[in-house]
Formats: C-alpha cells, sequence, structure tokens
C-alpha cells in the first residue's frame, strides 16, 4: 500500500446551507435522541436496563449533523455513549430500546445491551465498551475501504478521555502513513469520566493531536448542529479525495453524568444550567427555525409531541417484548461461511 509522495493541499470547501426542510429534519432527530435518552434514564430508575448506561443528552448536534454528511457506503464507529449515534444513524428507537432491556427482538439479539450494540445494514458498526478500542477498529474499517478503493470514509467517534489512549496514537500514525479515508471526531464533552479536560490533558487544544502526524484538524462548536455539518462536509471530502485521515473536535457538554450511577460532584448545578440556558443545541436551532419563520410554537409542539408517542411505544414495545433463548448464547460468535 503506497504511501502519498507529496500530501495534497488542503482543499477549503463550504457545506451547501441547509434548507427548510434539513433543518426541521435535524431539530427532530436531535428531538427524537432527547427524548429516547431521556425514557432510558427512566427505564434504567425503574430497573429495566441492567449494567452501564451513558446517556447522550446535549450532545445531540454531533451524531445528527455529522449522520447527514455521510454516505451510502460510509462507516460510523463509536464508544459506549451511543444510542445517539445508533438513532441518527436510523435505526429503529423500537430495535434500540429493545436491546437496552435485553430483548430478542433487539438491534443485537438482546446480546448487547447498551454498549455493544450493531447493525451493519446502518452502517452502525457499534458502541465499543473499551475506552478507545473502537480508534483502531475504525482504522481499520478505513484501511478495508482503502483496499475497495470504493469511496467510503469511516466517521471514527471517541471522547477527551479516550483521546488519551496510546492506541489513538498508533491509529493516528497509520492512517496518515496509509492515506487512510478516515474522519476521527472528538466528542470533547469536558470531561473524561469524571476529570476536567484542564486536569487530565497537558494539550487541551484536542484537534492538534494529530499535528505531530501532519494529520489536520479543527475545533468545531459541537452545539451548532449546522456547524458540525460544515466542518463534516468539508473533513468527509478530505478523506474521500485521497488526502489521508481529519481530525474535529466537537466542543460539546453532556448535562448528565457520565453514567447513571454518576453523583456528578465533580461539577456544579450552576455550571450546567449555564450550558443549558445559553447553548443547548436544541434550543438554539429551535430558535434559528422561528427566527427565520420555519417554525411557530403550535409547530413545535406537534413534533415535539410525534416524537413522545414514538418514544414511549418504543418503551413499552422493549418492556414487554420477550428475552433471547437460552440457544442464543451460542449465536453470532463465529462467522458463518460456505466451505
Amino acid at each position: 500500500m503506497a504511501r502519498r509522495a507529496v500530501k495534497t493541499a488542503e482543499k477549503t470547501t463550504t457545506a451547501e446551507q441547509p434548507d427548510k426542510e434539513q433543518l426541521l429534519a435535524f431539530y427532530r432527530s436531535m428531538l427524537l435522541i432527547r427524548r429516547f435518552e431521556e425514557r432510558a434514564g427512566q427505564l434504567y430508575g425503574m430497573g429495566l436496563i441492567g449494567g452501564f448506561c451513558h446517556l447522550y443528552i446535549g450532545q445531540e448536534a454531533v451524531a445528527v449533523g455529522m449522520q447527514s454528511v455521510k454516505g451510502p457506503k460510509d462507516q460510523v464507529i463509536t464508544g459506549y455513549r451511543d444510542h445517539g449515534h445508533m438513532l441518527a444513524a436510523g435505526m429503529s428507537p423500537r430495535s434500540v430500546m429493545a436491546e437496552l432491556t435485553g430483548r430478542f427482538p433487539g438491534a443485537s439479539h438482546g446480546k448487547g445491551g447498551s454498549m455493544h450494540m450493531f447493525s451493519a445494514e446502518a452502517g452502525f458498526y457499534g458502541g465499543h465498551g473499551i475506552v478507545g478500542a473502537q480508534v483502531s477498529l475504525g482504522t481499520g474499517l478505513a484501511m478495508a475501504n482503502r483496499y475497495r478503493d470504493d469511496g467510503a470514509v469511516a466517521f471514527v467517534y471517541f471522547g477527551d478521555g479516550a483521546a488519551n489512549q496510546g492506541q489513538v496514537y498508533e491509529s493516528f500514525n497509520m492512517a496518515e502513513l496509509w492515506s487512510l479515508p478516515v474522519v476521527y471526531v472528538i466528542e470533547n464533552n469536558q470531561y473524561a469520566m469524571g476529570t476536567s479536560v484542564e486536569r487530565s490533558s497537558s494539550e487541551t487544544h484536542l484537534y492538534r493531536r494529530g499535528s505531530s502526524f501532519n494529520i489536520p484538524g479543527e475545533e468545531v462548536d459541537g452545539m451548532d448542529v449546522s456547524a458540525v455539518r460544515r466542518a463534516g462536509v468539508k473533513a468527509a471530502e478530505h478523506a474521500r479525495g485521497g488526502n489521508g485521515p481529519y481530525l474535529l473536535e466537537m466542543k460539546t457538554y453532556r448535562y448528565r453524568g457520565h453514567s447513571m450511577s454518576d453523583p456528578g460532584k465533580y461539577r456544579t448545578r450552576e455550571e450546567i444550567d449555564a450550558v443549558r440556558k445559553t447553548r443547548d443545541p436544541i434550543e438554539h436551532l429551535q430558535e434559528r427555525l422561528e427566527g427565520q419563520g420555519w417554525l411557530d410554537e403550535a409547530t413545535a409542539r406537534a413534533i415535539d409531541n410525534e416524537v413522545k408517542s414514538v418514544v414511549a411505544e418504543a418503551a413499552e414495545f422493549a418492556r414487554t417484548a420477550p428475552e433471547p433463548e437460552p440457544k442464543e448464547l451460542f449465536t453470532d460468535v463465529y462467522v458463518e461461511a460456505d466451505a
């Protein structure tokens, strides 16, 4: 696999301005993720979801904005805060919620749970529970794309905490050395489990983390879905054009704890409320739509009611669907292939 001799000049591109229908679709998708995660939190409190559960509330603009850039052959892979990515990828709320409750109709037949769902049909190659593991796996997806030469790009998500893992930099080196078509997306929600970026990272501008590997990067307002889309278009075109990897640092924020068991004593309620009041991604888009005359109070209420109905139906399905049979322990372990 030959390395390019000279790094091509970076082409500056601008995403087309989303129109009314696109922005309304973004609004509904982000609201669906928000309401879904709120209900998932309730089900966890009721004991219907076991194990770990990491909610995506506050970070919705990242998954939705980047998903709008994804092509039909592109892949998405992420860590354990993954429900929002699944819904943005088009996976059924019923199948995702049923997987959370460990039911057979779930996306992974009840065996993946919150952190390890998967849908090749949706181009979603899993949430992964080991911190940073998905970065190496996603780089492997990009390597396959390079071999197939099919124009596909791998979108690899990880958090600010995972950005300090060694395998991330091994992956960066390989991706740049072989000009792999991959976009690395750091979802910097300010806290790695319970430690702020300032306390855990000597270089707090995480988009610079690829500079020693000659990987271009930029910082993006991850609370603005249009800004996410613009940056995503630029990064995807760079990778798809044979120029190698690109790194995006999405400055975002999670309102809930790291997981459902996190008491959140490392930050103040005032800090969380300030972000909600000034930077909430859904309210930001709603204000923009209302300012354009594309959304009014009645329409916003109707969208919210429709989304709540979808989530409520998914929750009831997840509560009543059958659990997997014991024989399912032996399926999906190896790939079955013809001799």
